[in-house]
């Protein structure tokens, strides 16, 4: 019997989707020798972030935005890590491409283009125009700090057009980061000690780091291939004392890899590329001292994927519900984010972990009707204690769906890099020995 044309196309439709994203066992190995194909996607996403920049190209990126967008999603999903141990790292690859077309996305659709805070106007192609940047056209303190960031001389204009606006994510000193928070500036301004002090946080970070990889390594049966926070034989509260403790070091893991790369990455920025201080302001605000759900989020957690959740998820729902639509969109783009970064590394979907940023939505709105019911915010003491809630309880559906597909076991110190495991347990084992 003749296949129908619906049949066929179908077929032609899996073909088709099945050239941009292989499955598993049909990808090739990512080696040193093939990692620059994978990242090949940069070019002509850099291409566009040039595009933005200048005036008169919004037909020139609508057009080129496929290209773009099916780059990304072959060049990323053509490679897999073959080791179980660095899987985790094909999740980060999965999570930058995404990033990538959020921002392709935006850059496409902009039709004015990307300017500075303080900027009026752009150049067209191939046009020297004379920056207004140096004057810019502020009208709040915020703006004015964030007017006044730093750029490389010694780039071509060109070039330093596409790496300033394609490669930040946060977008301060930019018009898509305007109202986005930006902790305050804790360390000097100055390029000598601003670099003593991003060093030595980085020594602190890296062995924070490895001390609590080496903790969550030593808890029984999670590994590469999987496991579970919950330990089931084990009675109720203890189990879940246990279940937080490891749930706690796993944000603080976290916390220390976010540190920890942008860190390494303002030190390298202002050392060696001629960046202000001022244009590396603290990625985290103390998210352990959050007193409320919007606190945490807004405010006490890292915003550099802001701007990508409002354009997967952000702008839709506000066109759709208005504000509520919005903060909706936001929750379920971001774990939707989370889980289709981790297809990339074959692992396939958990939806608990979409389910925890949706419910995230639920406690807002709470927080919000208490403010008006009582007239003050959640804070305080009291606060502290919703926010563990929902962050250190509810929290650990969402760690125990990673744990679950192996990602407890990625190797993030390798043991003989590991200060935790080649001096400090071989220190403790040696002194509880000489007790017994």
């Amino acid at each position: 019997m003749r296949p129908s044309i619906l049949d066929e196309l179908s077929f032609a439709g899996y073909r088709a989707f099945r050239q941009f994203i292989p499955d598993q066992r049909n990808r090739e190995p990512l080696t040193w020798g093939t990692v620059p194909n994978a990242f090949i996607y940069m070019l002509p996403y850099l291409f566009m972030a040039y595009l933005a920049r200048r005036a008169d190209t919004y037909p020139i990126r609508l057009l080129f935005l496929p290209t773009v967008i099916a780059t990304t999603i072959r060049c990323t999903f053509q490679y897999s890590i073959e080791s179980p141990e660095l899987a985790h790292l094909d999740w980060v690859r999965g999570l930058a491409a995404l990033a990538t077309i959020a921002k392709a996305l935006n850059f496409a659709l902009t039709k004015n283009g990307r300017f500075r805070i303080g900027e009026t106007k752009l150049p067209r192609i191939n046009e020297t125009l004379q920056s207004d940047y140096s004057t810019p056209a502020v009208d709040s303190n915020e703006d004015v700090l964030q007017a006044k960031i730093h750029r490389q001389p010694f780039l071509p204009l060109w070039l330093r057009d596409a790496l300033e606006l394609g490669l930040p994510l946060r977008g301060v000193g930019w018009d898509y980061g305007r109202g986005l928070f930006v902790p305050p500036i804790n360390r000097s301004l100055q390029k000598g000690p601003f670099l003593k002090a991003t060093a030595l946080s980085i020594l602190q970070y890296a062995l924070l780091l490895d001390f609590c990889d080496s903790l969550v390594k030593l808890y029984p049966g999670v590994g590469p291939h999987g496991g579970s926070l919950f330990l089931p034989n084990l009675p109720l509260y203890i189990r879940y004392t246990l279940s937080t403790i490891v749930h706690a070091l796993a944000g603080t893991i976290i916390i220390a890899s976010v540190r920890l790369g942008y860190e390494l990455c303002a030190w390298i920025a202002v050392g060696f590329l001629d960046h202000a201080p001022l244009s590396w302001p603290p990625i985290l605000n103390s998210p352990w001292a959050a007193t409320s759900l919007h606190d945490f989020w807004a405010r006490r957690w890292h915003q550099a994927l802001r701007h990508v959740f409002f354009v997967y998820g952000g702008y839709p729902g506000r066109w759709i519900g208005g504000r509520p639509g919005m903060v909706f969109g936001v929750f379920l783009a971001s774990g939707l984010f989370h889980e289709l970064g981790i297809y990339v590394a074959g692992k396939g979907f958990d939806h608990r972990v979409s389910l925890f940023f949706v419910l995230q939505v639920v406690g807002i709105f709470v927080e919000e009707a208490w403010k008006k019911l009582w007239g003050k915010p959640v804070g305080g003491l009291s606060g502290r204690l919703w926010t563990a809630l929902w962050i250190l309880g509810l929290g650990q559906i969402c760690t125990d769906a990673w744990l679950a597909r192996g990602v407890g076991g990625a190797i993030l110190s390798p043991s003989s890099l590991s200060p935790t495991k080649r001096l400090l347990w071989p220190i403790l084992k040696g002194t509880l020995h000489s007790k017994v």
